[in-house]
């Protein structure tokens, strides 16, 4: 069951990374945090989740993120 929630939890920040990118490093702290909170309970880490942080870690992500519109910025 705490697997099950965490990935859901992951899954809504990853929601709420594409639809409000000017809080990125915010949201990305609680993304590490949920997926520091699956390795110490001794959970799988879902690959494609490592393979994005790693991505988030070394590019200060604005590579990983879409791009605001104009009326967004």
């Amino acid at each position: 069951m705490a697997f099950e929630a965490l990935k859901i939890q992951i899954y809504m920040i990853l929601d709420e990374i594409a639809q409000r990118p000017a809080d990125r490093h915010i949201l990305q702290e609680q993304l590490r945090e949920k997926l520091s909170e699956l390795s110490n309970l001794g959970l799988p880490l879902p690959a494609d989740l490592v393979r994005l942080e790693a991505d988030l870690e070394k590019s200060s992500a604005d590579s990983v993120y879409p791009k605001p519109a104009q009326n967004e910025t």
